[in-house]
């Protein structure tokens, strides 16, 4: 057993194709074949279950690739713990955040850090909350920028700022020549939310609750700029984070009086 064996391991376990764990791996399909039995001959034991139309992982095999996992992690440490000997910051570091802040936050913070660290590589990923959680805590990724609540109790973390929501609305609304409005203002209002998965539509939802306002059934976007497009065609309102504030956009943002607010944090493996 050795650590080529474990990756090949992991890998299928993750595919559940040995075509495409052996594309994956850089391997002949029959050398990964031959490599995985002879691990399962050398524990005495089947890792995998496979014929023609299934493919199972058996439970002692579930708790051996968790292990190889852990083993692969530790490893990885070991090689940038060498590497940081040398130079720390002359290594590279992967930054995940989910899609509702990195296109806005990315931009703000990467330069700085490139000016400061001209030899550290940065690696950014922008993907859904919960995928990063799993990518930080199998190693995938160092950091994550979350927005509290986050589900990431095994990691360290930092608060980097809290901001306030505020209500966007088309030029014409009837609430867009007010300096500020109010929750009851708001009451009975409908917003547009985000689809269920991101997780500004979940912070918006709870926003809903807290200012008496009702979320839209009849249309959901994919995506932040799409909602901010929809408010400028009049199709309705939304609340948008401050740090996507654009001013010059044909939207009004309002502020709202004791503004729901969210919280990012830095997260971190301990």
């Amino acid at each position: 057993m050795n650590i080529r064996d474990l990756k090949y391991l992991i890998s299928l376990s993750k595919h559940q194709n040995f075509a495409k764990s052996a594309l994956e791996s850089n391997v002949s399909q029959p050398a990964l074949s031959m490599q995985i039995k002879k691990l399962e001959d050398e524990l005495g034991i089947k890792i995998f279950e496979r014929d023609k139309q299934n493919f199972l992982i058996t439970k002692t095999g579930e708790k051996i690739i968790e292990k190889a996992k852990q083993i692969i992690l530790l490893s990885e440490e070991i090689i940038k713990i060498a590497k940081n000997a040398h130079d720390p910051f002359a290594n590279e570091i992967r930054i995940g955040s989910f899609p509702t802040l990195a296109s806005y936050f990315f931009p703000k913070i990467i330069n700085k850090i490139n000016r400061k660290f001209k030899d550290l590589k940065i690696f950014l990923v922008e993907e859904k909350s919960e995928i990063l959680i799993k990518k930080l805590q199998d190693g995938e990724i160092d950091i994550a920028f979350l927005a509290m609540p986050s589900k990431a109790e095994f990691a360290n973390y930092e608060k980097i700022f809290s901001e306030n929501f505020l209500l966007a609305t088309p030029l014409d609304h009837p609430l867009a020549k007010k300096k500020k409005i109010h929750y009851k203002d708001m009451i009975g209002l409908e917003l547009m939310l985000l689809i269920e998965g991101h997780c500004l539509h979940d912070q918006a939802l709870q926003a809903c609750n807290l200012i008496g306002a009702i979320p839209k059934t009849d249309f959901k976007a994919s995506s932040l700029e799409t909602l901010r497009q929809m408010v400028i065609m009049g199709t309705g309102i939304t609340l948008i984070p401050e740090i996507a504030v654009n001013k010059n956009d044909k939207i009004a943002y309002l502020p709202i009086i004791d503004a729901p607010k969210r919280t990012i944090r830095c997260y971190f493996r301990k």
